[in-house]
């Protein structure tokens, strides 16, 4: 209950924090039964806290994608997450863009790549990134 009155967590999360501190994976895994039945814990509920603290922060969906797979999560519960809240990523890297590098004139192309790359790394497709530069 500690651990949930933070932050919202995954089952998976969860499940591994719990098993450095107990060695009973039965004990566990119902105790996690039981947050999940009494709707303590939700994966769901994670998975929108998630990814609307990763997308203020900059975060595209390819890189979210990749984080709630290392959390456990499934690609569905990411996009009814991505649906729940709606984000115009397009908007999104074009705000991260301006952050990062005002509006500086035309880059030539070792700098262009150089921004893309960070782009990428941020989570945008190329489809977003291709916005930027038109």
């Amino acid at each position: 209950m500690n651990l949930l009155a933070r932050r919202e967590h995954s089952r998976q999360e969860l499940r591994e924090k719990l098993g450095r501190r107990f060695s009973d994976q039965l004990l566990i895994d119902s105790e996690l039964q039981r947050l999940s039945d009494e709707n303590l814990q939700s994966d769901s509920r994670f998975a929108e806290s998630f990814v609307r603290q990763r997308a203020l922060r900059g975060y595209g969906p390819l890189r979210l994608r990749q984080e709630m797979r290392h959390k456990g999560l499934s690609d569905e519960q990411l996009a009814q997450a991505l649906e729940a809240l709606d984000i115009n990523w397009y908007e999104l890297a074009f705000e991260v863009y301006q952050k990062k590098y005002g509006r500086n004139a035309a880059p030539d192309i070792k700098e262009k790549s150089k921004r893309l790359r960070f782009m990428q790394y941020r989570g945008f497709a190329m489809e977003h990134l291709e916005s930027l530069f038109d």
